[in-house]
């Protein structure tokens, strides 16, 4: 009887292990699981909010409610906590309250109608990182030699803090045998040492949730010598020893840490077990560990801080009994025993119980089985409530660990709480029964293909669900018969295993689940693959330093797997090292060193398997070798075609010699015997380390290849070609290019594309649709097809209208994909209407703007290109003549509706129209208006030239402007005196009416030079000046001048008829910068010239020319002195033709002559500078002797105020201090401060140096830059004071006295 009930116990718990295989999908009804809860002591951080985790699955979904401290916690009440939606989860805001009021006990309960499941009890406490108290820490002052014990005592945090001791520069203090930090943080010394002196032993304490540093106050330890001791002492103690002379004693080991013989430590099962012995002695003891009843778990066992820790982890059982630390040092040894016991909190001994899925009327077992020490007890409850207080239930029986359930019916769904404890805890587990009646279902994947290396186990998987618990049978292709026995294994969860693999058991599977309630089946795929192997393996390599090493490993794989190759030196991974290569099938090293010694492995991955290879490489010294001759690599040899495919095959070849030159690369070459027989094309390159090319190829191709190998010297010779591979035609691959339509006519489209090349074809037959249709037009597209062209005539069009375009390669095997759409217009024609609207605003005086509407695009019959604007001038407006010149036009690129004129004449008449353009050509104008343009400022006068000149009087003669720009008012005339010094002397000004053009100046200064400037005026202002500079005649016995007198030029009847030569008043001056020539032009060629050369030249000597084109006047440079020279004017055509010219002037250059006599080699010269410096010294002894009997000499104050050499003195009223040059060689020196006259005016100040003459106010010459004041004095002070100065003789001033007589 009692085996009966054995027996009958064993099946149930059979059928309970089966059932319990069994996962219950989501859409059946189901009790409460609970799939996530925080852990039973939990610690939080009290600077974030509070999440405590309760998430379960059931059908229908679960409520959840919450305990705190084993009563119900009501949520609604507590602002700060709220529910996940949908989950237990709470959350606690701590913004608003402290995270201490929620250090609680919380336990979380899930449940719906099928029963209640209840989470562990969650322990939640904040996390704590409190200071280090404040205490006063004395200094340590010890013996050498003696032990020491630098405590810690870090405050108690939560979870306890990490410690460890630090200087204050956050270094960690060194640690040895002699000294180290104990397992609750102290520092301890065995013996202490002189250089263990120092003020800054800080221990410092982490705390890891935080992750706060706490650091204690720092630790002073001063260790003194003997003889240092007995110092100190004996001046207290009368110069008396109080130690010994000799050092501290030596001992024997004693401990530290532990106290006593022996000690006992309790840890738990599956902890980590820390055991501490720290001895101190002199000399420092060394620690060793054994365990008096067995041997030390040498895989869990470690030895830390110099062996004065044993540490045993994952500790069990077995780990407890007596172990035994020894100290010993030369002197003695001694022991400590510590009596290990191992407890444990409850542990499963299986799995914990897992539910229970029975149909109607089944039979099943729920188990509880755990262990612990002491032995835990264990209770039941039923949806949270003790099974003893649940309503009774005859198919229940509760035995110990276990509950048997018999004959079980609809509605006897619970969840069940196994609680294990004992005093150093508790598990606690839900496992529910679900009464179900429910038709198979299978869960797998249907047509799940399985993939598996041939040679190894196939597992295929038939998941199942149903309630009774349905039975799997297996059925193979035809399905015949079921897969039972050899070499099929049905496991219980309805896989089925082949232990190992063929290819004959590939195909398709049947798996058919069944139970009383139905059936249902699914197939499942099975593919074997052939295994990955490495058939060429790398071999050993001896390589010198500096050359290359090339391992080899081809592999073979199955062709449907992808695979990966990984190379590996020394099983780790390859230097990050641009010498190291690898490629498909190699790996190379270049220029070898010692630290590329090692054992390099190839693995090759695919994923299903992999297979790999290793060899070893050795790096040698290179030896000393004679000179080598290189040359070109012999050709490759060997190819051959493998891995073929439509459109890609490997070319594979073994390289010829490299007699002595590494081979850099391989080119492949090939020919299509079909399309380009005899031509031979580059396809791709390869390193000069690999063997090995994969080509991608065209179809329609008769392909035959070669290669040739090539180093430094140069490139081999070709292989032979391989065998001839040809591709199978196929439809064409893409589609002509540059597909484009343009009009040739105003009613034709011409379409044109760029052909595809006989490999582009991709089969024979090759022929282009083309295909057109109008772009705003909903029509149907038209069509054509046409061969050995790459254009096509759309005739019958309308005028420009955009079209939609195609164009598609076609051969016998098919079309190319459906082609991109292009777009083009019909043909162009000329524009039909002119711009409306047309207007033009004056800006200035040369410059008009132009405004116009565009025309409308349907008048326009074309790409719009712009707009032109003609424009030419009529005539001037001061003269009634017609101005014959060629029209000009502009510009305007595209869409524009106004633009601008520039370069226009002033005081002119103009007429301009607008036309459009397009790529035909331009359409008609529109109305020719006119405009005027205002007045500008007149040119520069023709001509100035200087004539009568007499000893105080002189008379200028000048033509009007050429370019006068409107009506001319008058004329300017600006001259001044230009002394040695060419400086300048004050300006005189006259205004001259518009009809003079000459004018007489009297009462001159005799033998002075004196430069001119004269420019004309129109009503907008005054234009450039002409200059001309004279002398007027030396008469030593008159030496006074006055003011100039102008007086009117003689009347000279004016001749208005235009003279037969387009020339007139050609004129010329000669100055010190060249002879300057003036006309006038009124022809209407623009290529005038001036052409000159000497009047006596030998020969036919050609004329010297520039062009002076829009000018009236030219200075020629260069000409010699002393010579005469022929000058010209020429008016040429469009053809370099002369059609006119001047009558010649005669122009003589006179001999370059000084300005002034060279006096320095004279000797009168020399004797009055003698003089003057003798009067210079007397002067200055008398200065020294005033200045000593307390007299003032204000030059010499003056001169000592101005010691910079830069320093310009300035007058009161602002006058600047002018020069004048007329060449760079005659510019005074910079900074000089000395007048021109030399002079000093008398009865000024004392700070006065400088006399300026009369006129306060600067003038501007014809560029518009400032004329200064000329810096001599004015012609009546200095008739009238003569040369009464008394002022004191210097060189200078002497030097300037004899300019103004020269």
């Amino acid at each position: 009887m009692e085996r009966r009930r054995m027996d009958a116990a064993l099946l149930v718990l059979l059928l309970g292990h089966l059932a319990a295989a069994l996962e219950v999908p989501l859409d059946l009804p189901q009790p409460p699981t609970i799939t996530h809860q925080s852990p039973k002591d939990y610690i939080i951080d009290p600077r974030e909010n509070i999440i405590i985790h309760c998430e379960a699955k059931g059908k229908p979904h679960p409520s959840f409610s919450w305990t705190r401290n084993g009563t119900h916690f009501n949520i609604d009440e507590d602002t700060n906590v709220s529910m996940k939606p949908h989950s237990g989860t709470l959350v606690v805001d701590i913004s608003g309250a402290k995270a201490e009021q929620y250090e609680c006990v919380y336990q979380c309960t899930a449940r719906n109608k099928h029963g209640t499941a209840v989470s562990n009890n969650i322990v939640v406490r904040q996390s704590r990182s409190p200071l280090w108290s404040k205490e006063r820490i004395n200094p340590i002052v010890v013996q050498e030699g003696v032990s020491l014990v630098l405590p810690c005592r870090p405050p108690a945090g939560l979870p306890p803090p990490i410690i460890f001791w630090m200087d204050n520069n956050f270094q960690r203090l060194p640690q040895s045998n002699r000294v180290s930090q104990s397992l609750n943080g102290d520092l301890y010394f065995s013996n202490v040492l002189r250089e263990d002196s120092r003020n800054d032993y800080i221990c410092y304490a982490r705390f890891p949730y935080t992750q706060t540093i706490q650091q204690k106050q720092p630790i002073s330890l001063k260790v003194l010598s003997l003889d240092a001791i007995n110092d100190t002492m004996a001046a207290f103690y009368n110069d008396t020893d109080l130690f010994s002379d000799d050092p501290a004693d030596e001992r024997k080991p004693t401990f530290l840490v532990p106290s006593g013989p022996s000690s006992s430590k309790t840890v738990l099962r599956g902890q980590v077990l820390e055991m501490e012995c720290i001895a101190e002695g002199l000399p420092t003891p060394d620690i060793s560990w054994s365990k008096v009843s067995g041997e030390l778990p040498a895989k869990r066992t470690y030895f830390l801080h110099y062996q004065r820790t044993l540490r045993i982890v994952n500790v069990s059982e077995s780990d407890a009994g007596d172990y035994r630390c020894t100290a010993r040092n030369k002197l003695g040894t001694v022991h400590h025993n510590i009596h290990v016991m191992v407890k444990a909190a409850p542990y499963w001994i299986s799995a914990q119980p897992r539910n229970l899925v029975l149909a109607p009327g089944e039979n099943g077992v729920l188990t509880c089985r755990a262990s612990g020490t002491p032995k835990p007890s264990i209770t039941w409850a039923m949806n949270g409530i003790p099974i003893e207080n649940s309503p009774k239930d005859l198919s229940r029986k509760v035995e110990d660990d276990t509950i048997i359930f018999t004959d079980v019916q609809t509605g006897s769904s619970a969840v069940y709480q196994c609680n294990v404890s004992n005093p150093y805890g508790y598990l606690l587990s839900n496992a529910f029964i679900n009464v179900l009646s429910e038709p198979p279902r299978v869960l797998t994947p249907a047509n799940k293909v399985y993939q598996v290396i041939k040679n190894h186990p196939a597992l295929m998987d038939c998941a199942s669900f149903g309630s009774p618990i349905p039975k799997i049978t297996w059925f193979k292709d035809s399905r015949s018969s079921t897969l039972d026995g050899d070499p099929y294994i049905l496991h219980d969860n309805g896989t089925i295993e082949i232990h190992t693999a063929q290819a004959h058991n590939a195909g398709k599977y049947t798996c058919v689940a069944r139970n009383s309630l139905g059936k249902e089946e699914n197939h499942i795929l099975l593919e074997v693959k052939e295994p990955t192997r490495i058939l060429k393996q790398p071999e050993y390599k001896v390589v010198q330093r500096g050359r290359s090493a090339v391992f080899q490993c081809k592999v073979k794989h199955d062709p449907s797997l992808v695979p990966t190759m990984t190379w590996l030196k020394d099983d780790g991974e390859l230097p990050d090292d641009e010498r190291f290569y690898v490629d498909s099938d190699s790996l190379t090293i270049t220029e070898v060193s010692e630290i590329d010694a090692g054992v390099y492995t190839c693995i090759m991955n695919t994923t299903l398997d992999h297979d790999s290879a290793s060899a070893e490489l050795t790096v040698v010294e290179a030896t000393p070798t004679p000179a080598v001759v290189t040359e070109q690599p012999d050709p490759p040899t060997d190819l051959e075609l493998t891995d073929q495919k439509k459109r890609s095959v490997q070319l594979t070849w073994t390289p010829g010699d490299e007699h002595n030159s590494p081979i850099m690369k391989f080119l492949i070459q090939y020919e299509d015997s079909l399309h380009h027989r005899g031509h031979w094309h580059n396809l791709t390159e390869v390193a000069g380390t690999r063997t090995t090319a994969h080509l991608k190829l065209s179809p329609y191709a008769h392909y035959t290849f070669r290669v040739l190998g090539l180093n430094a010297v140069g490139l081999s010779r070709p292989s032979f070609p391989s065998r001839v591979y040809k591709t199978e035609p196929a439809a064409p691959d893409e589609n002509p290019t540059g597909v484009q339509g343009l009009g040739t006519e105003h009613d034709n489209l011409v379409i044109s594309w760029k052909p595809l090349t006989g490999l582009q074809s991709n089969g024979p037959g090759l022929h282009y649709r083309v295909m057109w249709r109008q772009k705003a037009v909903n029509s149907d597209w038209n069509t054509a097809s046409v061969a050995n062209t790459s254009k096509f005539v759309v005739s019958g069009t309308p005028t420009f209208v955009p079209y939609e375009l195609k164009v598609q390669a076609v051969n016998d095997h098919g079309a190319a994909p459906d082609p991109a759409i292009a777009h083009g217009y019909s043909g162009e024609d000329l524009p039909v209407a002119a711009p409306n609207n047309v207007q033009v605003m004056v800006l200035n005086s040369s410059l008009a703007e132009v405004h116009w509407d565009p025309v409308p695009s349907k008048f326009i019959r074309g790409h719009l290109k712009g707009y032109k604007v003609y424009y030419w001038k009529e005539r001037s407006l001061h003269k009634h003549n017609p101005h014959h010149v060629e029209k000009e036009i502009l510009t305007f690129s595209g869409n524009h509706s106004h633009g601008k004129l520039p370069g226009l004449h002033p005081y002119s008449l103009y007429s301009f129209n607008v036309r459009i353009y397009n790529g035909k050509g331009e359409g008609p104008p529109s109305p020719t208006q006119e405009f005027e343009t205002p007045e500008g400022v007149p040119g520069a006068p023709t001509s100035l030239l200087v004539t009568n000149t007499d000893l105080d009087s002189l008379t200028l003669e000048w033509n009007p402007p050429h370019v006068r720009n409107g009506r001319i008012t008058g004329y300017t005339l600006k001259y001044q005196p230009v002394n040695n010094s060419n400086e300048l002397g004050p300006v005189e000004e006259l205004a001259l009416s518009a009809n003079e053009t000459s004018v007489t100046l009297s009462n001159l200064r005799h033998s002075t030079r004196y430069k001119f400037y004269l420019n004309a005026k129109t009503e907008r202002g005054a234009g450039p000046t002409i200059s001309q500079e004279t002398v007027t005649i030396m008469d030593e016995g008159n030496t006074q001048t006055s003011h100039p007198i102008a007086r009117p030029p003689p009347h000279h009847p004016h001749n208005n008829a235009m003279p037969a030569s387009p020339f007139r008043n050609v004129n010329s001056s000669v100055g010190d910068d060249g002879a300057l020539i003036s006309w006038e032009y009124w022809g209407p060629e623009k290529s005038v010239y001036v052409e000159y050369k000497l009047q006596n030249s030998e020969g036919e000597e050609e004329w010297q020319k520039e062009l002076v084109n829009g000018s009236q006047n030219v200075m020629l440079k260069g000409l010699k002195g002393g010579l005469s020279y022929r000058v010209r004017l020429v008016a040429k055509g469009h053809h370099d033709q002369p059609l006119h010219q001047s009558q010649e002037l005669l122009v003589k250059v006179p001999a370059v002559a000084s300005r002034q006599v060279d006096i320095a080699t004279q000797g009168w010269f020399i004797g009055l500078m003698c003089a003057i410096a003798l009067l210079i010294l007397i002067l200055l002894i008398i200065c020294f002797i005033q200045r000593n009997k307390g007299g003032k000499y204000p030059v010499k104050e003056k001169e000592d105020a101005h010691t910079d050499p830069e320093f310009q003195p300035m007058k009161d009223d602002d006058c600047t201090f002018g020069e004048y040059s007329d060449n760079e060689d005659h510019k005074p020196l910079k900074g000089s401060r000395t007048p021109s006259n030399g002079t000093v005016k008398r009865g000024d100040s004392d700070d006065s140096l400088v006399d300026y003459g009369e006129g306060g106010d600067g003038q501007f010459n014809e560029d518009g830059s400032f004329i200064g004041q000329y810096s001599g004095k004015s012609v009546s002070r200095e008739t009238a004071e003569g040369h009464e100065s008394s002022e004191a003789p210097s060189p200078i001033n002497a030097m300037n006295s004899l300019n103004s007589f020269v």
